[in-house]
């Protein structure tokens, strides 16, 4: 890796006078000569829009594809994980806060090396990259040029991300995507704004878009008091079983104090009710962050045998043949590679 900074010109912006309208994510910053977006890697320079994380890589990791997570794609594999550093949104509760929040200092990876990386970790069952860790929005023109070489060499590309960007990049960038775990964050309008700083109706609207293009699992994060109502809980997997469909998998993660938001974890019980209320409109619901047995299992939706069990460290153990169970015969909805 290098360690010079990269700036280069920026995908989907306007002209506006004498500044620019970023057109990347429905935020739409109107930026002056020297002023960054919200993110704080799209800066007016110029005339121009340019991007100062270009090939900026603030964690790289081999990581089980269930650490995403991703349960039905290429289960028992691994992904070279790499991320940059910036989001679009300011979630006051973020894991990841330290690199999403802020810009720091970083090597530089070209686009190519992230499909050469990968091909080095073969023999540990590596299927390809995850844009992962911060908000891969953010990292578009990168993740552009990278996924080129990513499918050129017949890897899977990946992303976990918030969904928050507009209609057009999304589904350009999904059309070279394999897989995509989008957090949503809440089940309303006011739970984005006052602690993300964001809507709900354009990740939903990414989301329908990405499961014609891609595989699609989704995470839902319990905040205790802000979106574990039962209301919301019956909202958001209602809208993912007639919208995506029964088998859509679904994580629900419990919450952990972090960053601004000083709450206790998550209530063992609240996940477990969530997970019992979910069922009613969903086949495949998982709860994360939580020691508790079969959590994190796949069982057959027709007739209840264990498929997949997942112990610690995402110790897997497959006893599905391929893509049917072995007790009736059901196909199961997962990806491999």
């Amino acid at each position: 890796m290098a360690k010079e900074v990269l700036v280069r010109t920026a995908a989907y912006y306007s002209r506006e006078g004498d500044g620019v309208r970023c057109r990347l994510c429905p935020h739409s910053c109107r930026l002056m000569p020297g002023q960054t977006g919200l993110c704080r890697v799209r800066e007016c320079r110029n005339g121009e829009l340019v991007t100062l994380s270009y090939g900026s890589v603030s964690s790289i990791a081999l990581d089980p594809i269930e650490k995403k997570p991703l349960y039905h794609f290429c289960p028992g594999s691994t992904v070279l994980s790499l991320g940059t550093f910036g989001c679009n949104l300011r979630c006051q509760y973020c894991q990841n806060w330290h690199i999403s929040q802020r810009v720091g200092k970083a090597q530089i990876l070209s686009p190519e090396s992230v499909a050469e990386l990968a091909l080095e970790y073969r023999q540990e069952r590596c299927i390809g990259a995850a844009f992962t860790y911060n908000e891969p929005t953010i990292w578009f023109e990168f993740i552009w040029d990278a996924v080129q070489h990513i499918k050129a060499a017949g890897l899977a590309a990946v992303l976990v991300t918030n969904g928050y960007m507009s209609a057009e990049p999304w589904r350009e960038l999904l059309s070279f995507i394999d897989a995509v775990n989008v957090d949503v964050k809440g089940w309303s309008d006011e739970f984005y704004r006052q602690v993300c700083g964001g809507k709900l109706q354009p990740v939903l609207d990414n989301v329908e878009t990405a499961r014609q293009l891609c595989h699609v699992e989704l995470t839902y994060l319990i905040v205790p008091g802000h979106n574990d109502d039962d209301d919301s809980i019956r909202g958001f997997a209602r809208w993912v079983g007639q919208r995506l469909g029964r088998t859509t998998p679904v994580h629900f993660s419990r919450f952990f104090p972090s960053y601004d938001l000083a709450l206790e974890p998550t209530p063992i019980s609240t996940m477990e009710r969530a997970r019992s209320l979910a069922q009613e409109w969903l086949d495949y619901v998982y709860l994360g962050n939580v020691s508790i047995p079969g959590a994190a299992d796949t069982r057959c939706a027709k007739c209840g045998t264990l498929l997949i069990q997942r112990g610690p460290a995402y110790h897997l153990r497959i006893r599905a043949d391929e893509k049917r169970c072995p007790a009736c015969g059901e196909e199961v909805p997962w990806v491999c590679q």
